[in-house]
């Protein structure tokens, strides 16, 4: 058996051993004591043996050890004391037990006099060479051993030193006493509060359970109303009101947001008037309030249209603004009144119709009137192809009276006349300006802004008629613009008829059908069908008096052929000398020129055909006429091929189909009489 303080023998290095607490012997009895024999060390008589502090009762429970080994090991041991087991080194190969302690704690361990010290204070140890196992191994010995310690009382002992320290540390255990009973009474107080938070939060689960159950009733109540809104919406929105909408209807100024409102409720009123009062009853108590809201709303509609009709009686009114502002804007406004009150619909669209025919027939009275102040070219009877020179001139048969002056203009030449064909985007004269106008015009100058100004004036009303009125048919849009426009239509009529009733100017009257001919293109063109009367009645004028022109010209030529003093001045000694062309062909040449100029276009079943042919004809037989005055064969030839090639050269630079005609014909009479 291994004494304490002993480091074995063996050469083979052992692992550090952990130091442990002196064991307590308190437990042996002292026949077990002098059991243990002989202490093989020098002690003095009567000691202890002393265990040093490294050894532990553990290194006796080695395992596999034997009681058998116990005497081999007391007696190698017999020679060395404890004081010298304990302060020798110890073998080769085994490491230093303080270097070992100081590597576990981390700090460096003294080793004087606190040693010394310690060694001093170890108690000794009896010899335990008497030690009886009875047959059992260490670690039953051991184990026997500490089940024997168990089952005595344990006694507490206190030493002096403990004693002192108590009462020196007794102010802290009190302190330590106080701060307890005070965590004691802190536990209570969370004791009672979690108690009562248990409390509180079980009341809560039961209300948040309460609550869910409830939330679950009102979600089941929810999709149930919706599924009942999804069908009775559309119905209810379709009867109820908005209050807004009603009180704007009522008391609201008639603007773009009032029209919204009347087309909503208009929705609503139809939707209700097309259901059954006997399966929604709450039809049957909306319809009462509905046609009070519909009386109100068709009498705020027509006192807002009769201020519209008013403002345009006003002098100096705009009708067209007037029309976009207050009557296009809101035509909403009047097709809810036609279908809720026909009656009123009619009188107010025979109020404007009545204000218009007034506004129109006012404003080109005025117009006419400002035209009658313009200047004209009168042409009369001596104006015509074959007038002599003298009477044109306003020349005096009386001897000794001087003669007029020549007229200013020359009824016989297009010239820039043509021009006002030509410029179709001209503007229009105004009212103001014709009456300051000191300048004398031809009378397609007077007819041209009058009838475009008409023409004008119908197309913007028609337009307008067309749109406001568009719930009305064909045939009703027709009558209301006829009756509009039938005063204006009737003094143009009489403008037109009392320019051309007295005239002889062919190429004016001629541009008038033109300009006419454009248009009735126009108002094809702007699909206003309207005018069309008006534009043909006026064409109805203007042809007739064509063809008593054109007459006129061909008359005055038949006339020279029975004309002696004409006749007998080619046989004069001058005219027998000259071969120059008649005066007449140039007059003839500068009408048929101008003839074929606004006849360009001109379809064959028109009127200027057949007369050009019959003046050509009287032409020609009075130049053949004329010519048979000339004794001499070729000289007669010479005159006419002379005045044959005057015309060609007059009207070569027309073109058309009839111009090709009369160039092609008057060519072959040219060669006919060339040398």
């Amino acid at each position: 058996m291994w004494r304490p303080g002993n480091w074995s023998s063996s050469s083979s290095p052992l692992p550090p051993r952990s130091i442990s607490p002196p064991p307590q012997n308190n437990n042996l009895t002292p026949q077990q004591l002098r059991n243990y024999g002989a202490n093989p060390l020098n002690r003095r008589p009567g000691a202890r043996p002393v265990l040093s502090h490294h050894s532990s009762m553990m290194s006796l429970a080695t395992p596999n050890a034997s009681t058998t080994s116990l005497p081999q090991q007391i007696k190698n041991q017999q020679n060395m004391g404890y004081r010298k087991a304990v302060s020798s080194m110890p073998p080769p190969g085994v490491r230093d037990p303080m270097l070992v302690l100081e590597a576990i704690l981390g700090a460096p361990v003294s080793r004087g006099e606190e040693r010394r010290d310690m060694d001093a204070k170890l108690p000794e140890l009896k010899d335990a060479e008497g030690i009886e196992f009875d047959g059992l191994s260490l670690e039953e010995f051991v184990r026997k051993a500490e089940a024997e310690e168990k089952k005595k009382p344990k006694v507490r002992k206190y030493s002096e030193q403990s004693v002192e320290e108590y009462e020196m540390e007794k102010d802290k255990f009190q302190d330590l006493h106080r701060s307890i009973k005070a965590c004691d009474e802190v536990l209570k107080s969370v004791e009672s509060y979690l108690s009562a938070f248990q409390t509180d939060l079980g009341t809560v689960s039961g209300e948040i359970e309460s609550l869910q159950n409830r939330s679950m009733s009102l979600n089941r109540q929810l999709d149930n109303r919706k599924a009942v809104e999804k069908l009775l919406g559309p119905v209810v929105d379709d009867v109820v009101l908005p209050p807004n909408d009603v009180r704007r209807l009522i008391e609201g100024d008639v603007n773009d947001t009032w029209v919204k409102a009347l087309h909503d409720t208009d929705r609503r009123i139809k939707a209700i008037e097309g259901k059954d009062p006997s399966k929604v009853k709450s039809v049957q108590e909306v319809q009462p309030e509905l046609e009070k809201i519909k009386h109100k709303t068709v009498e705020r509609v027509r006192d807002f249209f009769v201020s519209r009709i008013k403002a345009l009686r006003v002098p100096g009114a705009n009708s067209q603004l007037i029309q976009q502002q207050g009557f296009i804007r809101y035509k909403e406004l009047f097709h809810f009144m036609a279908i809720h009150h026909p009656q009123l619909a009619e009188e107010l669209a025979q109020a404007y119709t009545n204000t218009m025919r007034w506004y129109y027939s006012t404003h080109f009275q005025r117009y006419h009137k400002a035209f009658e102040r313009l200047k004209l070219h009168v042409m009369d009877r001596n104006d015509v192809l074959g007038q002599e020179e003298n009477a044109r001139k306003g020349g005096s048969i009386i001897p000794g009276l001087k003669s007029a002056a020549a007229p200013a203009y020359d009824p016989f030449n297009i010239g820039r006349r043509i021009e006002i064909l030509r410029n179709t985007t001209a503007p229009i004269m105004a009212a103001y300006q014709a009456e300051e106008d000191k300048i004398t015009h031809y009378m397609e100058y007077h007819f041209r802004h009058f009838n475009a100004a008409l023409v004008e004036n119908c197309a913007t009303e028609y337009t307008f008629i067309s749109d406001f009125f568009s719930h009305k048919k064909y045939d009703q849009m027709n009558h209301i613009f006829n009756q509009i426009f039938e005063p204006s239509f009737n003094l143009g009529k009489a403008f037109t008829k009392t320019l051309v009733d007295n005239t002889y100017d062919s190429l004016g009257i001629l541009l008038c059908v033109r300009l006419n001919q454009y248009a009735l293109f126009e108002m094809q063109k702007r699909r206003i069908p309207a005018a069309e009367g008006y534009l043909n009645g006026t064409n109805m004028l203007l042809w007739p008096r064509f063809q008593v022109v054109m007459d006129a010209h061909c008359e005055s030529l038949r006339r020279n052929n029975n004309n002696t003093r004409m006749l007998s001045a080619m046989t004069g000694p001058a005219a027998k000398q000259s071969a120059a062309p008649h005066f007449l062909t140039q007059r003839f040449a500068s009408l048929l020129h101008g003839l074929l100029s606004l006849s360009a276009e001109a379809g064959d079943d028109e009127p200027v055909q057949r007369s050009l042919a019959r003046l050509r004809s009287d032409f020609e037989a009075f130049l053949t006429k004329l010519s048979s005055g000339i004794g001499d064969t070729r000289k007669r030839e010479r005159f006419l091929f002379n005045n044959y090639s005057l015309i060609l050269t007059i009207i070569g630079d027309t073109d058309g189909k009839l111009a090709m005609e009369q160039k092609n014909h008057f060519e072959a009479l040219k060669k006919a009489f060339q040398e």
